[in-house]
This record gives C-alpha cells, sequence and structure tokens, in this order.
C-alpha cells in the first residue's frame, strides 16, 4: 500500500505586503462574553448592528451558538471573530454552531495569531458540528476545525418547506465559501454543502402532498480545507448548478462507516456542475471522486491513492474506483472532462464511467497504476479484461474520446519519485499528454503547464527547476514559492514584495496550534528568501501561513526525518 508522502498547496496570488485583508479595522465591533450563546440581530443590543460590522466572540468555552438574522452587505460583510484566544465549543447538544436566516457574513477564526483555527468545536454529543440554513446566504467560512461530532461536520443548505419561502422559485443559495477548515471523527459527511434532493421531495403541507424543489447554489468555492476520518463522504456537493469548484483540499481515510451509498472522498451530487481539481484524496474507503450532477464540468490535476482498499478487502464484488460517472441528473448532450489524474492502486476500477446521456466526453492525459479490478476481470468473473480495469466503460453506447493515458501495473515504470509521486528526469509522461487540455494551465502544486514541448501526463509537469532550490524564481514574481518539501532540515519561502513591511512565517500542526513563528525584513522590489530550522518538529503534515499583517498565503509542506 503506497502512503502519503508530500502534499503541497500554494495559492498563486499577487504577494503584496502592502495588500488588504479582512480585519478588526470595521464599522464598530461587539463583544460576546462566554456564557452569551444565543446572538440574534432582531433584539439589543444586537439589533445595532450594521454592514461592516464585527462580533468578536471572547474566548473561552461555550455549550453553543445560535447565530441568527444578520444582514451585511455585498462589500461590507457581518465579521463573525473570535477575540484573545480560542473559542471553544464542548456539547452535549444537537448541535455546536447554528447560524440561521444570515446574509453576507464571514465567521473566521483569524482572531487569534498563535492559533490556526480560532473557533474549535471539540465534541457535539448528539448532532452536527456547524449549520448554515434558514435562507442564509452569501458567506464565508474559514479557519474553523470541528470534530467527535455524531452527525455532519459543517452542514450548508436550506431545505424547502409548506412557508413555500425558500423553494427553488424564490430562494437561492449565492456564494458559499468554506476554506481553510479542520474537520475529523464525524460521524456523516465532513462538509454537506447543498440538498440532495435536487428533484424535490413530496411534503404534505395543509393535507395536499406537494413537490417541493429545494433551492439552487450559485457560486461556491470549496478549498484548503483538512478533512480526516469522517464517517461518511468526506466533501458532498449537491444542488450547485453554477459556478462551482471544489480544489486544493486535503481527504484522508474517508468513508469509515461504511455506509454503502455514502462513501467516497468527494462526492459531487445530484444537480451540480463543478470543477474539481487538485485534491489529494487518500486511504479513504469508498471511492476517491463521484460524479453525479449535471456534466459540464472538468476533474483535473487530482491524486487519488488507495481509493477503497480496506473496504472489504478480501470481496473483490464490492467495488470502489478512482474516479465514478454516473446519469443520476447527467443533462442530456453534457460532457465531463476528466484529465491529468493520478490514481494510483483503487480496490477496483481506475475510472468508471457509467453514463450514455452525456455526448462529447473526454478522458485524456490520466496516469493509472494497478487498478484491483485488473486480475478480477482476468480471472473471468465478467466478460471484460484486466485492461479495461484502467477506464471500465460499463455500456457501449458511450459516447468518449480516450486519449494519451499512461497505464501499468508498476509503479516504477512510470518514473515517479517515490516519496512525493513527481515526475523523475526520463519518465516516459514528460511532454507525452493529448493536445486538448480544456483550458487547464497549470498542475497539482499549481506551476504553470506545459513546461516543455507538452503537457505531461498525470496530475505534476516536470520541471528541473523545482527538482532543486528553484533559481529561476525571477520568473514568478508573484507567488512565494516553498521548498524543499518535503523538507528535513531548512525550509525556505523565496518571495518577492512590493514593500518594506514586516513579514512572518508561522507554521502550525494539524489541529492548528503554532509550533513556529519568525519574522522577516524584506527589501521592496527584489527578490528574498526567508528560511526556518524545522529539524526539531516531528514529522509529519504542518500548515504554513506566510505573510504580513495585511495579506497572507497558507499551504501545507512534508517534515521527514
Amino acid at each position: 500500500m503506497l502512503l502519503l508522502k508530500r502534499i503541497i498547496v500554494l495559492v498563486y496570488i499577487w504577494f503584496a505586503c502592502s495588500g488588504s485583508q479582512l480585519l478588526l479595522a470595521q464599522n464598530r465591533s461587539y463583544s460576546i462574553d462566554s456564557l452569551t450563546t444565543l446572538i440574534d440581530g432582531q433584539f439589543a443590543p444586537y439589533n445595532m448592528v450594521l454592514p461592516g460590522d464585527t462580533l468578536v466572540f471572547k474566548h473561552g468555552v461555550r455549550q453553543y451558538i445560535l447565530l441568527r438574522n444578520f444582514k451585511g452587505e455585498k462589500d461590507k460583510p457581518i465579521i463573525i471573530i473570535n477575540g484573545g484566544g480560542i473559542v471553544t465549543i464542548n456539547t452535549d447538544n444537537h448541535y455546536g454552531m447554528s447560524i440561521r436566516n444570515c446574509k453576507y457574513f464571514r465567521l473566521t477564526g483569524t482572531g487569534d495569531i498563535n492559533n490556526f483555527y480560532g473557533f474549535r468545536i471539540e465534541r457535539v454529543a448528539n448532532g452536527g458540528g456547524i449549520g448554515i440554513g434558514e435562507g442564509s446566504s452569501d458567506f464565508e467560512i474559514d479557519h474553523v476545525s470541528v470534530e467527535n461530532c455524531k452527525g455532519v461536520g459543517i452542514s450548508a443548505k436550506t431545505d424547502p418547506d409548506c412557508s413555500f419561502t425558500t423553494t427553488r422559485d424564490k430562494f437561492t443559495q449565492y456564494n458559499s465559501v468554506l476554506h481553510d477548515n479542520y474537520i475529523a471523527g464525524v460521524s456523516y459527511e465532513g462538509m454537506y454543502i447543498g440538498s440532495t434532493k435536487y428533484f424535490g421531495q413530496t411534503v404534505n403541507c395543509s393535507g395536499t402532498d406537494t413537490l417541493l424543489l429545494p433551492s439552487l447554489l450559485d457560486g461556491v468555492r470549496i478549498y484548503n480545507n483538512i478533512l480526516k476520518y469522517t464517517g461518511w463522504d468526506g466533501i458532498q456537493v449537491s444542488s450547485a448548478s453554477s459556478n462551482c469548484q471544489v480544489f486544493d483540499n486535503l481527504i484522508l481515510f474517508d468513508s469509515q462507516g461504511e455506509f454503502y451509498n455514502q462513501m467516497s472522498g468527494i462526492l459531487l451530487g445530484g444537480g451540480s456542475k463543478c470543477d474539481c481539481y487538485n485534491n489529494y484524496i487518500g486511504q479513504g474507503k469508498g471511492n476517491g471522486i463521484e460524479n453525479h450532477g449535471l456534466g459540464g464540468n472538468r476533474i483535473f490535476n487530482n491524486i487519488i491513492i488507495d481509493a477503497g482498499r480496506t473496504y472489504l478487502p478480501l470481496d473483490s464484488s464490492q467495488m470502489r474506483h478512482g474516479i465514478f460517472i454516473s446519469d443520476v441528473t447527467m443533462q442530456p448532450d453534457s460532457s465531463v472532462y476528466i484529465l491529468n489524474n493520478d490514481i494510483i492502486n483503487p480496490k477496483s476500477d481506475g475510472i468508471r464511467f457509467s453514463s450514455i446521456h452525456s455526448k462529447n466526453n473526454l478522458i485524456a492525459s490520466n496516469l493509472i497504476i494497478n487498478p484491483g479490478n485488473y486480475d478480477y476481470y482476468e480471472n473471468g468473473h465478467t466478460s471484460f479484461k484486466g485492461v479495461d480495469s484502467y477506464v471500465m466503460l460499463t455500456n457501449p453506447a458511450t459516447e468518449i474520446l480516450i486519449k494519451n493515458n499512461y497505464f501499468t501495473r508498476n509503479f516504477t515504470e512510470a518514473g515517479l519519485s517515490e516519496t512525493d509521486f513527481t515526475l523523475l528526469p526520463g519518465s516516459p509522461l514528460i511532454d507525452s499528454a493529448y493536445s486538448d487540455t480544456r483550458a487547464i494551465v497549470f498542475d497539482f502544486y499549481h506551476h504553470p503547464r506545459p513546461y516543455g514541448i507538452a503537457f505531461d501526463i498525470g496530475a505534476f509537469e516536470f520541471d528541473p527547476a523545482y527538482v532543486s532550490i528553484p533559481d529561476q524564481v525571477k520568473d514568478f514574481p508573484v507567488s512565494p514559492i516553498l521548498f524543499p518539501n518535503p523538507v528535513r532540515t531548512i525550509l525556505n519561502i523565496t518571495y518577492k514584495c512590493l514593500s518594506d513591511s514586516m513579514v512572518s512565517l508561522k507554521i502550525y500542526d494539524l489541529r492548528g496550534n503554532l509550533i513556529i513563528s519568525k519574522d522577516f525584513s524584506p527589501e521592496a522590489g527584489k527578490i528574498n528568501n526567508a528560511s526556518v530550522n524545522v529539524s526539531n518538529i516531528k514529522s509529519g503534515v504542518y500548515i504554513y501561513q506566510f505573510g504580513s499583517k495585511r495579506t497572507s498565503v497558507t499551504g501545507r509542506f512534508i517534515k521527514v526525518n
């Protein structure tokens, strides 16, 4: 079994030390003590809260938090932040935090520089961690951790009811943004975003059975989250019919509850049209990625390791795949594009494609290594051949183009590094990808594609500048470059800053505890290097945050001994 060796998430933005970031410098701040659990915008003193104001939750332990009836504006969201330390919730309640009928707000745990996750839900004995609903829209949730819940980690949806105020024709959930959160040890989904009942459900309203259609989601961005040991799917997104992206997430050990129809690292559910890319999904019991949506989406640059291998390992008929595509809500004549993914050691098929409604589909430039069904098919359990286990088309009527993928049962034949799955010099994947790239211009590390004469097959683009210390950083002045990764002793970040404002490098463990903090004084407009000795920290995955008080980037690195 291949183990997780390396994870990097680099955020490619203009790294401007004189830029702007949302801080407490809002219009007004309202302090909320640790004994207050209900905060209602319709009652004093909170009925005085205006767009752009800040609700500061004092650090300490609470039973739960219920927020409702707050309305910011598009450019003036209401900020909900921790102050003076960590806000902790440990409860026997049926939720940890509930947000109802709120619009244009940001819940952020960035109120204490010593803790990456300023809101920490440590235990919910009888329900989920955070619920966002009852008409809530236009929100951002970040730097929050949720653990040990007997329900969903974070849920964000509004179910229609007999009031008919939140049915599909009356309400749309806009701009649902969730990033830099940590979810572990929850009984159901890690994230449950949007309704799974895309086709509606029949409800008895005043004695009449009525079909109620749930709201659609427009504008979903789920990124830089860490999810471990979820009972059901790691991330589930449904009814997100437009402007949906799921990317740069780390998902480990999903589907531990083995609930048959809720087993995947990422589930793009009914009614969704989501680009899904640059995610690392490892050692889960479910399918790596499932797509039951509308079509018209891209799945690319994902790394999927050991999908389903630990689910009933002695029963080959109980299948789990790297990527699975269905016709549940596929729009006729739409297309799915599956490109540049690394699918290594799945229990059953590498890609299983079960759609005939879609047209002009493309599976290209993927690396698939050692699918478990190869031997299952070769041993005569079905009419398929072993080679079909790499890309399995369950219906010969499927309209699909399969081009320039690399299939092997031997890891070493692909020319990959055993420590981080990057390409080695001379790898047969280099410059071998299909010419139709579907407008993809970066790889798993967000390094630009192509480097050579053509794209490389798989999630990584080979560039000798990244094999050692990058000596071409002048070509990338807009983003910090972290190296080496994995690291043994000295971690470096090369960057260009627009001013001489002080910058800092902070390193946290996965639970958000500050491990190392170091400040640097850059020279404005020049290439600078920040370095820190990490030889004394334990091996494992760490979060780094690099920047000034006004702007920063976050990512992850591996420490090895």
